[in-house]
């Protein structure tokens, strides 16, 4: 009768020679095992200090950029009623989301449902697929709209660019740009880091009379009201740009709170 006990079975197992081809699969087995159950340990652990490091460090540029806003830091400081919040807002409509806050967004948007497919015609910023749901920061003078601030990203020539644009009050020009994150070429594309580039935006304009959107990263010097001057061999880089900052401006993008803000509804 065969052995059931299973302290003996695993005494034959050390017992085996080492060249076994069953213990060393076995082996394997275990080992890759282990390792998946720390893995996925260690990933449930460390996702809330990670998503805590990232939310401080979006703050930390947040507050970088208002600060490199001309007036901004003095109208925070000296008017009462200035004030900062943050609102998720639902792009289909322009209008803040009544069921979905801050603080529950990142488990919507988990959820596959609360993406939109885009077509090629419409992915300009080749993401393939958009969130439904953004959050964005809006600085407010009293009942006065100063600054809206707002998250986006897109392909850029080697990989993902995030960054958040802020809009003057009047809808139609740049306040200031900030980076987030991104892999262009060292000393080429990942000069758009650079503060010296990132200024060119600030006081540009991006759409006309009519609310389209006319923006663009210039191959040169600017020559427009709607151009942010180019970096010397990195034309991707800046079409990259380009093509995010129209698309996230656009009716797929803030398009529709852009307007809401302008008609005074939001």
């Amino acid at each position: 009768m065969a052995d059931s006990n299973p302290v003996s079975a695993w005494q034959r197992f050390l017992a085996a020679p080492n060249d076994s081809r069953f213990k060393t699969l076995l082996v394997a087995f275990l080992v890759s095992a282990i390792c998946a159950v720390v893995v996925t340990g260690a990933t449930v652990v460390l996702r809330p200090i990670q998503q805590a490091n990232r939310a401080a460090e979006q703050q930390l540029r947040l507050e970088t950029m208002l600060n490199g806003i001309p007036g901004m830091s003095e109208l925070l400081a000296d008017s009462e009623d200035a004030e900062i919040s943050t609102v998720v807002v639902d792009l289909d409509t322009g209008r803040a989301s009544q069921d979905i806050t801050p603080e529950t967004l990142q488990a919507a948007l988990d959820d596959p449902a609360n993406w939109t497919t885009l077509t090629p015609e419409q992915d300009m910023a080749n993401i393939g697929v958009r969130p439904n749901y953004q959050q964005i920061y809006i600085v407010r003078d009293g009942d006065d709209i100063e600054l809206v601030i707002l998250p986006v990203f897109g392909a850029g020539a080697q990989g993902e660019i995030s960054a958040m644009l802020a809009i003057d009050g009047d809808m139609e020009t740049f306040a200031g740009i900030t980076i987030i994150d991104h892999v262009e070429t060292p000393g080429l594309g990942a000069r758009i880091t650079e503060p010296g580039w990132q200024a060119n935006f600030n006081g540009t304009r991006f759409a006309n009379d009519a609310g389209e959107i006319e923006f663009a990263v210039a191959r040169g010097p600017a020559t427009s009201d709607f151009e942010v001057d180019g970096i010397t061999g990195a034309t991707r880089t800046g079409n990259s740009m380009t093509r995010i900052v129209r698309f996230w401006l656009g009716p797929m993008g803030y398009g529709p709170l852009l307007d809401a803000i302008r008609r005074g509804e939001f």
